[in-house]
């Protein structure tokens, strides 16, 4: 009986090689994909670390300042709402499409 040859396929993710055997339908082999290094030296790594620690603070600052504000912010809007509910005129119930009938 004649054996199939494998054939190999490049994940589309993660660049890794898979050996599928057709006749079994199931892959026999896998390689991971080489990942390039990230960094060329260790200052680098501190470097960009450091400037991740930074930016990490910053967002964290301006969320807390966000939150302090929040309620001034919710305060203003249910008093615009108050006021716009002052200012039109209730009409009393709304009209349903089956009232019209």
């Amino acid at each position: 009986m004649a054996h199939t040859p494998l054939f190999e396929i490049t994940c589309p993710c993660c660049n890794a090689v898979l050996k599928v055997d057709p006749e079994a339908k199931a892959v026999i082999a896998h390689t991971a994909a080489v990942k390039p290094k990230t960094f060329n030296d260790i200052e680098e790594a501190a470097r960009a670390m450091k400037e991740q620690d930074n930016r990490r603070d910053s967002i964290f600052r301006q969320s807390v300042e966000n939150q302090k504000n929040a309620s001034d912010l919710l305060e203003r809007k249910f008093q615009e709402a108050v006021k716009r509910a002052k200012e039109s005129p209730d009409t009393g119930k709304p009209l349903r499409d089956f009232d019209l009938d």
